[in-house]
């Protein structure tokens, strides 16, 4: 006696994909299209980029921050979080506990490691009494100085709010 297959509906396999497409892009990669120039020439503008939200932790669905943390930013990386309700990409440029150097001789600028970083003087005067990184946090600056709007206008990233890493441009 042959024993026959049982046929499974087309809709069921079309519907496990789209499940798993779902859970794919709320928690484990997004593809995005840039706009924008701060992080030229790294990232252009109207590149895709794809993030990985499992890199440094569990996403909130439908959330600008983490459920759960197993790894902050390393310095230099290209991180994805949300500011003013606007997805943002920006490099790493320093994590918690790192020093700032600061210096007001002929402009304003910043000194993290070996790299300085110009500074316009309402960005000076608002990070300016941070000795070092805070707890918690990055300072994200885009690639291009002269066009990013990052952590030297709004100040230093919680760690909690990264959402993701770019892995591949």
């Amino acid at each position: 006696m042959k024993k026959s297959k049982k046929n499974i509906p087309p809709l069921l396999f079309i519907g496990c994909g789209v499940i798993a497409g779902i859970v794919l892009k709320l928690f484990v990669v997004d593809i995005l299209n840039v706009s924008g120039t701060s992080m030229e020439p790294a990232v252009p503008d109207g590149s895709v980029i794809v993030v990985s939200k499992l890199a440094y932790g569990l996403v909130k669905p439908f959330g600008d921050e983490l459920l759960a943390q197993w790894r902050t930013p390393r310095k230099g990386e290209v991180v994805l979080y949300f500011y003013n309700n606007k997805a943002v990409v920006k490099r790493c440029v320093a994590t918690a506990g790192e020093p700032l150097d600061f210096s007001t001789d002929s402009g304003y600028s910043l000194t993290v490691a070996d790299k300085t970083i110009p500074l316009t003087e309402e960005q000076y005067q608002r990070i300016k009494h941070s000795a070092e990184v805070p707890a918690g946090t990055i300072l994200a600056i885009g690639d291009n100085y002269a066009q990013s709007v990052d952590s030297r206008n709004y100040g230093f990233v919680s760690v909690h709010n990264i959402i993701g890493k770019v892995i591949c441009r």
